[in-house]
């Protein structure tokens, strides 16, 4: 534990990494508001019931859309110096908040112009996400890129988990209505314009890309993005590592949101559990706490068994966890199941974040994470339509339960297999600190 302690000092100590944190933390603690504001007037208002198709169309309507442009964003982040890009898509997003919380306010969550608007939040947010991502490697040495992976991943997915928090809680001062949601999506605007000016702090080059193509003329950068989505997938598949990682990442995140979608309908009002928005809220919280701890034990595990191997473990371990403590149906059991599955899910992604870092060239790092981003949204929004199928209104289901953890269970058998037989061409398992 010394080791990751003074390895996590190394890695704050660098000037560049604590200002991309501020960004990080800013931006992600504004996230969680305005995602909190958003669900809060779609499926927790009083006046409304939610069933599961309903949230299906709600959460495609809003990730499908990023989905399409999701890898022509990632050309574009491997065009433009990304540290432009932190500072214009916050204040983007900001922009969008303020007019988006008008019309929620007068239209209501369900219009067309207010839709329109949260889809252009969202993608910003992905965006903005995958620039961070993909910034990372230029503020931190290669060694390091494991602790700085599970601290800015896993203290970024707090700060999002902390804006919930605090929506909640501001919904007591503002309300349960539209109005309420709107004014607590304003607090989100004036923190993204924060995140806004800490990333002007930052080098103009200090973020890459290392070899920005020339300027081009509209058509040929239109065209230079469709080779460029074309090429990042050939990159992808030409590294075993980094493919077999989004494949078992992607089938993990629809399982993840098959079961986010049935807690989300089980604490809904007519739900089998019942417990509301706050009840909805301990259940997120339990996550993050998960995710925390398993940003401090993944550094020293994968010294030990590698990122790979690691992956395999707590996916196997989190099909055994759905059983266990999903088919109780009770919410000290959801606690404690959110509470692993929070745990498999941020160390599982702090793996593959450096299994892309280290194996994906930086010329094509945007594109992949990404890529990687819109697998993430497909992977949440099929699942999203497969409980529209097979959840009841109350969202009580064993039969989903049961899906869940032998998804879980199928994903770390093949992955595990494939893993063990890698090529000998392959580079060796991502270096960490010793």
């Amino acid at each position: 534990m010394a080791a990751d302690t003074g390895t996590l000092r190394q890695v704050l100590a660098v000037s560049g990494f604590r200002r991309l944190m501020t960004v990080r933390l800013t931006g992600q603690f504004a996230d969680g508001l305005f995602q909190a504001a958003l669900f809060s007037a779609v499926f927790f208002n009083p006046e409304r019931a939610t069933s599961a198709s309903q949230a299906a169309a709600a959460f495609a309507t809003l990730l499908l859309p990023y989905s399409v442009v999701g890898p022509f964003a990632g050309v574009f982040l491997d065009r433009w110096r990304r540290q432009r890009v932190l500072l214009v898509a916050n204040l983007a997003r900001a922009a969008a908040i303020v007019v988006f919380a008008g019309l929620l306010a007068v239209l209501g969550p369900t219009s067309p112009p207010v839709v329109a608007l949260a889809l252009v939040v969202v993608s910003a947010n992905r965006f903005v996400l995958a620039g961070l991502s993909a910034s990372l490697p230029h503020v931190v040495q290669t060694r390091v890129l494991v602790t700085a992976n599970s601290f800015s991943t896993t203290v970024g997915g707090g700060a999002a988990a902390a804006g919930g928090a605090a929506a909640v809680a501001l919904r007591l001062v503002f309300g349960d209505d539209d109005v309420g949601a709107s004014r607590t999506a304003l607090c989100a605007a004036v923190l993204y314009v924060v995140a806004a000016l800490v990333a002007r702090t930052l080098g103009a080059d200090a973020l890459g890309p290392d070899h920005p193509p020339a300027h081009t003329r509209v058509r040929e950068a239109l065209a230079a993005v469709a080779r460029g989505v074309v090429q990042g997938a050939q990159h992808v598949r030409e590294r075993g590592p980094a493919a077999r990682g989004l494949a078992a990442i992607s089938a993990h995140r629809f399982f993840y949101g098959l079961s986010f979608v049935t807690t989300l309908l089980l604490y809904t009002e007519a739900g089998a559990i019942g417990r509301g928005f706050r009840g909805l809220g301990e259940v997120v919280i339990a996550s993050v706490v998960g995710g925390l701890l398993a940003a401090v034990v993944t550094p020293r595990v994968t010294r030990s068994i590698g990122t790979q191997r690691w992956i395999t473990v707590v996916f196997a371990a989190a099909a055994v966890v759905e059983i266990v403590f999903g088919w109780p149906f009770t919410h000290t059991a959801f606690l404690v199941a959110a509470f692993f599955l929070g745990f498999a899910a941020q160390a599982s992604k702090i793996c593959l974040d450096t299994l892309l870092q280290e194996t994906v060239a930086d010329d094509y790092r945007g594109r992949v994470f990404s890529f990687y981003d819109t697998l993430f949204n497909i992977s949440f929004v099929s699942a999203a339509a497969a409980a529209a199928v097979l959840l009841p209104p109350d969202g009580k289901s064993y039969l989903v339960i049961g899906l869940i953890a032998g998804g879980y269970a199928v994903t770390s058998l093949v992955y595990g297999v494939a893993t063990a037989r890698r090529l000998p061409s392959e580079p060796p398992e991502p270096v960490v600190a010793r």
